[in-house]
This record gives structure tokens, sequence and C-alpha cells, in this order.
């Protein structure tokens, strides 16, 4: 499970964007979340879709659709959104051989996992939320109420 600054990333992104702007009830869009996170929209498409399909994202329909939490922040760790985002690529058999891989590398390497395993487990996206909001970020405001007559 050692953490990859690829998939693994931008699928705890995606996901902390949508709790951080999208709060209780809200939906956040694909473009919204591609524009803040500086990535193509057609790029995380398919982050998106995998992250609907395993339930830790809804996504909602409509002039007001987009994405939303699938169920409470709280309920949501960092090792939940690795291993659904990781879960292509499980294959090892394009990896290295030989005695001092299977003897020294692989055993060390495992360690290393398991004790980013044991945190990320540790950690859910409410924590993350919370350290946004305490490094000085803002959720944004409720859209304004308006009405005409």
């Amino acid at each position: 499970m050692l953490l990859r600054r690829d998939r693994a990333m931008i699928a705890v992104l995606i996901m902390l964007d949508v709790a951080f702007h999208a709060g209780r009830s809200g939906t956040v869009s694909a473009a919204d979340i591609a524009e803040r996170a500086g990535l193509a929209r057609r790029g995380i498409e398919p982050l998106l879709q995998t992250l609907s399909r395993s339930n830790l994202l809804e996504s909602v329909r409509g002039p007001r659709g987009g994405y939303r939490l699938g169920r409470p922040r709280r309920d949501i760790t960092l090792a939940d959104i690795v291993e659904i985002a990781t879960a292509d690529d499980s294959s090892s058999d394009d990896g290295p051989e030989g005695a001092l891989f299977a003897r020294v590398v692989e055993p060390c390497w495992q360690k290393l996992d398991d004790s980013v395993s044991v945190q990320c487990r540790k950690l859910s996206l409410d924590d993350l939320v919370r350290r946004a909001e305490s490094s000085g970020m803002r959720r944004p405001l409720a859209e304004p109420i308006t009405f005409s007559i």
C-alpha cells in the first residue's frame, strides 16, 4: 500500500475537496474539483467513477449535480480511499527479482508498507478537513437565498 504520489494522492485530494467544499448536503462538480487541483477534468473522471462505484462518493445528476460523500467524513479513512484507488495496481508480476530483493528489500518494504497502513487507518477525512481549517483555509459560504417577486 505504500503511497504512490499519483493515483492515491489524487484520490485523497478529490475526497478532501468534496468533504471540504460540499459540506453536508451540497455537491461539487468534477470541473470545480479539477480546477482547484490544477488537473485535467478528463484525468480525474476515471477516479471519480471508481470512488463512486465504491460508494465513497455519491454521484448526483441534474442542474445542481456533482459529487458528495457517500458516508460521513468521520467514517472514511485514508486507508479506505487508498485501497480503492490502488486496487488495480495489485499486480506484482513486473517487479524485481533476485536474492537481495527477496531477502532484504521486500521484507523491509513490507514493514514500511505496514507502518503506512496503520497511519492511514488512523486518519479520517474529518481529520483532514480540520487540518485544512486550522491551516487558515476557509470553507465556502452557502449560497445566499435569493427571492424574486
